[in-house]
């Protein structure tokens, strides 16, 4: 499993290198690398089937408990095949839908990255590198969102995608360490025999938020909603891929992968059957409104992710079995709709669906597959679909009194999810062809079969359910509820509630198809209450914070060196000054001192008069010249007190410093005009100030305890193993041989920048 994982980063690493040697204008061969992957996992399918469970581990970070552990089981299992699957279709999709594009290369290389991503998150069986690979899938989803980065819009939406998912990140991370930390364990497949301890823990709570939000935010809940709308920018393939079958679920993956180990608490369930019902019913009452093919199976899919969470929130075996056929029945027809979508936008040059109409006459196996898909969205008899949503209604309905409202609330969104359904797979398929597509053509089979592959599957399942119940569902429901399954699919239940709910369900959602007919008018009502919106809020906070942080950088990084040191060190002065107010203690034994002689009263009255000089003198010349004597005399006391070694590289630099100070000022006016005196006194306030808090943190220094136990090792090991009789040196040179080596590479960059702004020669018109 490990290097199925890797594989998918050597692959993008090396396709944009593979493609332009191998020039051509057919890479339908690239698909032979998930296509590989898809027949590696389906073919765990008989061990899973029986209840095995197969992992494998690689030490990565022992000492912090983290390792590349991977665990396949019947949740990840699904997952990876519907990574590798659709993601092998997608990539057949893509050879004729991005056709000669100049950076499909670079386009192939991010769908692989983020299959390796997405597959080491759900087969991930640690939680710091399931964290890892969660990151991974933000930013190479960030690169897809953004892939047309001439678009404006386009990045955008890649960046808003990833501010929202990276905040989600964040949380996660802290969840997970907080996770390890009450549990002394990092191993997913352990955590689940701790779940009494981690939920009896007083830190249990704030382990949920963390992970709640980073599960809303990857899978598009509300109120973190509005990223996937707005990342319907990507090409169709990303959509189809990244938005429909693998990354928003990330987050329901997450949920449901730590179902056992945090679920089965109040806590835990009423936020997400909150949540997920909220979401449900708003983003499929959003989709009815939209005449944008992609925002209306954006919406519808934000919906299907709230049914989701609202599923897992619900916690009983027949949700959690609900939950596991509806993820596999969203993602075929989703997906299908999404590939669908992107030949009608590739052949006609139009999303609308109000424009939309009689595409069967001139592409009949799009439409073909579009309709199944849209029969199987509507849950319509024979279809996977229809067992799903029958699921879903069994789940609320066995709830008591509160079951009824929740039902009801499954009714209304899956009404308005049929609409939607009927008006993405449908409308453009059926009625009078417009003149303007009546020369339109059949797109390339590598376009048209996938979707079809997709559909027919969806109703190949919903006729043989048997036919994934044991060997995937129950594995599936298995992972979630650690219990062994007892249920069976099948298409048909009998006269009873559920079934007459599927009716209904089926009866409102066309009845509306046929009543709400889909305008520039309805839309305009609808957006009119866009400004209350999630997005509406984020944004205005956005455009307040770019304000606020434009006012506060304008203040303190207004150009003026001065005003940086004035804040640095009044900053500082407080800092010190803070430490003061709880007191020092400060001692100076005087009899430890040797008396002063004459040559040292000299040094510092000569440093006196060349500060007085440095400070007071209108020439800039002489003010350096006062500060290379401050320097000089230090070089003098360090030799007094038998330094030398000290002073020669305090002689080096003062040298070095009033040279490069005088070049530098040298074109400068030669006299300086003293600032206005209120400034003086605040510079020279400030000075004191500083200078008075350094010199009692020094002898409060001077009074610590003093431990020999590192200055005894030097000593001792100088010449054993440095070889060397100067300990300063040989500290240097071999103890900390690393860090001098990256202030040697710091100066040499700084040197090189220095050297090339004196080199620099501007046009004229640069320097305006």
């Amino acid at each position: 499993m490990l290097l199925a994982v890797l594989s998918g980063f050597f692959v993008a690493l090396g396709l944009p290198l593979i493609i332009k040697v191998f020039k051509g204008p057919n890479t339908l061969w690239v698909s032979l690398f998930p296509l590989s992957l898809f027949i590696y996992f389906i073919s765990k399918l008989p061990a899973i089937k029986d209840g095995e469970t197969l992992s494998s581990s690689w030490a990565w970070v022992p000492s912090l408990g983290i390792g590349l552990d991977f665990y396949l089981d019947g949740l990840s299992l699904l997952f990876t095949l519907l990574i590798t699957g659709i993601g092998t279709l997608v990539f057949v999709y893509t050879s004729s839908y991005l056709k000669g594009h100049i950076y499909l290369d670079r386009f192939y290389a991010y769908l692989s990255l983020f299959m390796a991503s997405m597959l080491g998150l759900v087969l991930a069986d640690n939680i710091i590198t399931l964290f890892i690979f969660w990151e991974l899938t933000s930013i190479s989803s960030f690169f897809l969102i953004g892939f047309n980065n001439d678009n404006e819009a386009s990045r955008k939406s890649a960046l808003t995608a990833l501010s929202i998912t990276g905040l989600g990140g964040f949380f996660l991370l802290t969840g997970m360490v907080t996770l390890g930390y009450v549990a002394q364990e990092y191993q997913i497949s352990a955590l689940a025999t701790l779940s009494e301890e981690i939920q009896a823990n007083a830190l249990y709570p704030l382990i949920l938020v963390m992970v709640f939000v980073a599960a809303f935010t990857k899978s598009a809940q509300f109120p973190f909603h509005f990223w996937l709308p707005g990342a319907m920018k990507a090409p169709t393939p990303v959509s189809t891929y990244l938005h429909s079958a693998t990354m928003v679920k990330a987050g329901i993956y997450l949920l449901a992968r730590f179902t056992p180990i945090l679920g089965n608490h109040e806590w835990w369930n009423g936020p997400l059957i909150i949540v997920g019902s909220i979401t449900m019913v708003y983003a499929a009452i959003h989709a009815i409104f939209r005449l944008d093919l992609k925002a209306i199976l954006a919406y519808s899919t934000i919906s299907a992710l709230g049914i989701l969470v609202f599923l897992i929130g619900l916690g009983t075996d027949e949700a959690l079995l609900a939950a596991g056929v509806f993820i596999l029945v969203h993602a075929l027809y989703k997906a299908t709709l999404f590939l669908v979508t992107g030949i009608i936008d590739h052949e006609t040059g139009t999303r609308d669906v109000s424009k939309l109409s009689g595409l069967n006459k001139v592409m009949l196996p799009v439409g073909i597959a579009a309709i199944l898909a849209a029969i199987s969205n509507a849950g319509i008899p024979a279809s996977f679909g229809f067992i799903g949503k029958d699921l879903i209604y069994e789940a609320t309905l066995h709830l008591g009194n509160m079951g009824y409202v929740l039902t009801g609330l499954a009714v209304i969104t899956n009404v308005c999810l049929l609409f939607a359904g009927f008006l993405a797979g449908i409308k453009p398929f059926i009625g009078p062809l417009p003149p303007a597509f009546s020369k339109l053509h059949l797109p390339p089979a590598t376009m048209w079969v996938p979707p079809l592959i997709l559909a027919s599957l969806g109703m190949v399942f919903g006729l043989f359910p048997m036919v994934v119940d044991t060997a995937l569902i129950k594995p599936i429901v298995s992972s979630m509820t650690l219990g062994t399954p007892t249920f069976e699919l099948k298409i048909w239940h009998g006269f009873n509630i559920v079934l007459l709910l599927s009716l209904l369900t089926i009866g409102s959602g066309i009845a509306l198809y046929f009543i709400l007919k889909p305008s520039e008018v309805l839309f305009a009502k609808a957006t009119r209450f866009e400004k209350l919106s999630p997005e509406s809020a984020v944004n205005q906070f956005a455009k307040g914070f770019v304000s606020f942080s434009s006012k506060w950088t304008n203040f303190f990084q207004n150009g003026y060196l001065r005003y940086y040191l004035i804040t640095i060190l009044s900053f500082l002065s407080l800092l010190l000054g803070y430490r003061l107010f709880y007191g020092v203690e400060i001692y100076v034994d005087t009899s430890t001192l040797s008396d002063i002689t004459l040559y040292e009263a000299v040094i510092v009255l000569i440093m006196a008069a060349a500060i007085f000089f440095t400070v007071f003198s209108k020439s800039r010349l002489t003010a350096v010249a006062s500060m290379g004597v401050v320097g000089y005399c230090f070089c003098l006391i360090f030799l007094f007190y038998s330094a030398p070694d000290l002073a020669m590289t305090q002689f080096s630099i003062d040298t070095l410093t009033v040279i490069l100070f005088v070049l530098v000022l040298y074109n400068l006016p030669k006299y300086l005009t003293l600032s206005d005196t209120r400034d003086r006194i605040r510079d020279g306030l400030l000075s004191l100030i500083f200078g008075a808090l350094i010199s009692i943190l020094t002898l409060e220094v001077m009074n610590e305890t003093v431990t020999k136990d590192i200055t005894s090792y030097y000593a001792e090991n100088a010449y054993i193993l440095g070889k060397g009789k100067n300990v300063v040196n040989v500290i240097l040179v071999d103890f900390r041989g690393f860090d001098t080596m990256v202030e040697i590479t710091v100066l040499a960059i700084a040197a090189l920048g220095v050297f090339s702004l004196l080199k620099l020669r501007l046009k004229s018109i640069e320097k305006e």
